[in-house]
């Protein structure tokens, strides 16, 4: 059951970039896209908690202090800062480019934790590892270079990598909070945090424009119930069946839905140079995910279901 809830993860966090290109055609604007999906989201976050008390205590075995209010505010501000900024970035690519590739290069944030994780001495560069990140880095390049059949648009591939950058500094960030909160509060906080950024933004704008076909309001309930909250929810409930080196590995299913998805409802395709590349980047992900999780698995298996939270598995764009 738990390798199928993962899968279920990825298959939804996949989606959303597709049902973002089908709300751009109905005629929703990136910042109307945005302050509802984290709105509804917090909000449906919110009624889970409310209904099922026992998603705001640790885990059975798990020894978590009280959080602290710095804690809190660190949650809120990973959503207010680091992941609307991250968001906006994604959503603001995905007008400029396809889906498929900007899934592509939005996945090359798991080796740049990796990198920035061993820059900053909380991991160590293994051989292996130092051939995967090589590998990973030749594949993105075939990425970006193999344009082909998408429509490739440097700025939109610009912000995709920004996207990813974002991302990195957000994992990192959440590493330093992830152990004081209960996931899907962790979660609750952050869509919060995010949502009020947001609406502050819309605020100081003049307001975001809602006046919109239906069919827009139908792709943004699929963002936020899909590929937002039943993506988290899956992928935390996976998890705590599968460890986080399974977990991990089967992340990398997601840009395979995106690619998929882009291909069968808007006709998008990538070159075989681009899908090489892309082989190479989430073959590269898998092997750097494996090493260092079968020796947590092994030594502190209670710690590392707590350690997976910070990986970069543990919320998708």
């Amino acid at each position: 059951m738990g390798p199928a809830l993962c899968l279920v993860s990825a298959a939804c966090f996949g989606a959303m970039a597709i049902f973002g290109k089908f709300a751009y055609d109905a005629g929703v604007s990136p910042a109307a896209l945005l302050l509802v999906r984290f709105s509804l989201a917090a909000a449906l976050l919110g009624v889970v908690l409310l209904l099922r008390p026992g998603l705001r205590r640790a885990e059975p075995g798990e020894h978590r202090a009280v959080p602290t209010g710095r804690v809190l505010a660190t949650a809120i501000a990973l959503g207010a800062v680091g992941y609307a900024a991250q968001a906006g970035l994604f959503f603001t690519a995905l007008r400029l480019m396809d889906a498929s590739l900007l899934s592509l290069i939005l996945y090359t944030y798991p080796v740049l934790v990796t990198v920035a994780a061993v820059l900053l001495g909380r991991d160590r560069l293994t051989p292996g590892r130092t051939v995967a990140l090589l590998a990973a880095s030749a594949g993105t390049l075939l990425v970006l270079l193999g344009a082909g059949a998408v429509s490739f648009h440097p700025v939109g591939a610009l912000l995709a990598f920004g996207s990813a950058v974002t991302y990195t500094v957000y994992i990192l960030v959440a590493d330093t909070v992830v152990h004081r909160l209960p996931p899907v509060v962790l979660s609750a906080l952050v869509m919060t945090g995010a949502a009020g950024t947001l609406g502050a933004g819309a605020v100081l704008t003049g307001g975001v424009d809602l006046d919109f076909r239906p069919p827009g309001w139908f792709w943004l309930a699929c963002i936020a119930v899909v590929s937002t909250v039943l993506a988290m929810l899956t992928f935390f409930a996976g998890l705590r069946r599968t460890g986080p080196s399974t977990a991990a590995i089967l992340s990398t299913f997601e840009p395979v839905v995106t690619t998929a998805l882009a291909a069968l409802t808007l006709g998008e395709s990538l070159s075989p140079v681009q899908l090489a590349g892309g082989a190479l980047v989430l073959t590269s992900v898998a092997v750097l995910q494996v090493r260092p999780a079968r020796k947590q698995d092994r030594e502190a298996p209670t710690a590392a279901r707590d350690d997976a939270a910070a990986e970069p598995t543990a919320v998708a764009s």
